[in-house]
């Protein structure tokens, strides 16, 4: 198993994953969709993707998002998407996509990865136990445009 940073030409190997990943969060597949989402993120830049690939196959992804601290005046990355396919699940793959997140993060010299996870995902033992640190100061909101 091999981490590489992806970029635009590695979409068709990323789409599958990206549209497996909503789906697991309740989301109709919807492909075309995926693929523009993720072919716009690389032409503008906004994304860092790290796949994970087992014989020339993409079975796990990550994605980042650079934000700001105002208070802290540094930059952080949102960690926002972590997926690993079912049947490559339990063989250190999401563990070694936060690795390969975190070891990018100290080397731009970012302030830290930030996440946030269902309150039911079983990856908070992962995560935690990978030096995470659960937030239990702040309370999360967030406001929902009723379009």
């Amino acid at each position: 198993m091999q981490i590489k940073q992806a970029n635009i030409s590695d979409l068709e190997l990323l789409v599958p994953l990206f549209d497996a990943y909503r789906q697991f969060y309740e989301q109709k597949t919807d492909k075309d969709s995926a693929r523009e989402f993720l072919k716009e993120r690389f032409q503008k830049e906004e994304n860092i993707v790290f796949m994970a690939m087992l014989n020339n196959q993409a079975i796990g992804f990550t994605q980042l998002y650079a934000t700001f601290s105002s208070v802290s005046m540094k930059p952080f990355y949102i960690l926002n998407d972590l997926y690993v396919n079912s049947e490559h699940r339990h063989m250190g793959i999401g563990e070694a996509l936060l690795e390969k997140a975190k070891d990018h993060c100290a080397k731009k010299n970012f302030k830290g990865l930030a996440l946030e996870t269902a309150l039911d995902n079983p990856a908070q033992n992962l995560y935690e136990r990978l030096g995470w640190k659960k937030d239990e100061a702040y309370l999360h909101y967030f406001w929902s445009n009723p379009e």
